[in-house]
């Protein structure tokens, strides 16, 4: 049989292959974003409570009631934003098939896609399956900050969504006030939707705050808002997400989501609803992570790495272009087979492939896993 590929382009992606070569060369993995460390055991245990009373059976399409009400509370008690629970919040499986709704449910053929790279890998292939075109705004090394005036220029009639991912995967970096404030003025009076990727909410540091599209009222009546339990709560391998938007746009997201998933495991979600009741779950990941984050960056200061401290994420991007000219792909192979340590090129993110001789490091581990990996670092 003959097929022609509807992503000719697209390969096995960075995150298989680092952590199938980590394994192969038993290495530490600091590649894939997730962390190797227990989820709360009370959490799990709400798991187990809701599986022995019952909740083992389909979930209602937008998801356990229960639930979206403990979301609605959330986004009110972080951003004084109100949604309704029965038409502007779904429960997903995890944020990237919300992602892939959304794309899917408004992008049509020759439809314009605004991302911004280096830009996580899942944005661009649902963009093309969709027949859309991805117009990337690559952003620079170190500070990863946008140029509106590029966007601008780049902003069109035939823009129908632009993408952002704050705090940003891969680069660390986070939109501020102004940004979005920017993007607003510039999607204002259009049909333009923005797809608000902000899976790293609770994690941001050195006093930040996080700027949800839903602080600003115009960018709140065009947007979607997607989520993620498995990076705030430990457990990705669970892949519960969820979306907000106003009623409008939901309403067409649930067509496409009842078909493609059409509800997400019910026991857990139950567990999730039961756990939210107390923000103190939730409030303190922050300051959880930047002491990894900083526990990390004390280790391998005297390495020959250059940073910037990320401003939010699980990640760290380090700087080798002090120690060798090779390309990043090539540097994170022999730092996994020579030295014992994956991570991730960011190269693979950006446009036409550029390389600023920088690596992603994942600090969403153990303490002893950390002092390892910078043990590693501080030797080469």
């Amino acid at each position: 049989m003959k097929h022609q590929s509807k992503l000719p382009n697209v390969g096995t992606n960075i995150f298989s292959v680092m952590s199938m070569l980590a394994n192969k060369h038993n290495a530490i993995n600091l590649s894939q974003g997730f962390p190797n460390f227990k989820s709360d055991q009370k959490l799990i245990d709400l798991v187990s409570q809701a599986m022995n009373s019952g909740y083992n059976q389909y979930a209602p399409m937008p998801g356990n009631m229960e639930l979206r009400e403990a979301i609605a509370k959330k986004m009110d008690l972080l951003y004084s934003a109100t949604y309704n629970p029965e038409s502007e919040i779904t429960v997903t499986a995890g944020a990237t098939q919300a992602i892939y709704t959304i794309i899917s449910t408004f992008i049509r053929p020759k439809d314009e896609v605004i991302i911004f790279r280096p830009a996580y890998d899942c944005y661009e292939p649902a963009i093309e399956l969709n027949g859309g075109k991805t117009i990337s705004i690559q952003l620079e090394a170190p500070y990863y900050k946008v140029n509106w005036e590029a966007v601008a220029t780049c902003f069109s009639a035939k823009t129908k969504m632009i993408i952002i991912n704050t705090p940003q995967n891969p680069s660390g970096s986070v939109f501020s006030k102004t940004d979005l404030l920017e993007l607003q003025k510039l999607t204002e009076n259009t049909n333009c939707i923005v797809l608000s990727d902000e899976v790293y909410e609770h994690i941001i540091f050195d006093g930040l705050e996080h700027q949800s599209v839903c602080k600003f009222s115009d960018l709140k009546s065009r947007s979607f808002i997607t989520a993620s339990f498995g990076k705030t709560f430990h457990n990705t391998g669970w892949k519960v997400g969820y979306c907000c938007a106003p009623k409008e746009l939901m309403d067409e997201f649930k067509k496409v989501h009842q078909f493609n998933v059409f509800s997400v495991n019910h026991p857990t979600q139950k567990a999730l609803a039961d756990y939210l009741k107390d923000p103190n779950n939730y409030m303190g990941l922050s300051e959880f992570y930047q002491s990894k984050r900083d526990l990390f960056l004390s280790l391998i200061k005297n390495s020959r790495f250059k940073f910037k401290p990320a401003k939010g994420t699980y990640f760290q991007v380090l700087d080798f272009s002090e120690i060798t000219q090779v390309s990043d792909i090539e540097f994170a192979k022999r730092l996994t087979i020579d030295h014992g340590l994956a991570s991730i090129p960011l190269s693979v993110f950006n446009d036409n492939n550029k390389d600023d001789r920088v690596l992603r490091f994942c600090f969403a581990k153990t303490d002893e896993t950390l002092k390892k990996a910078a043990e590693i670092i501080n030797n080469i």
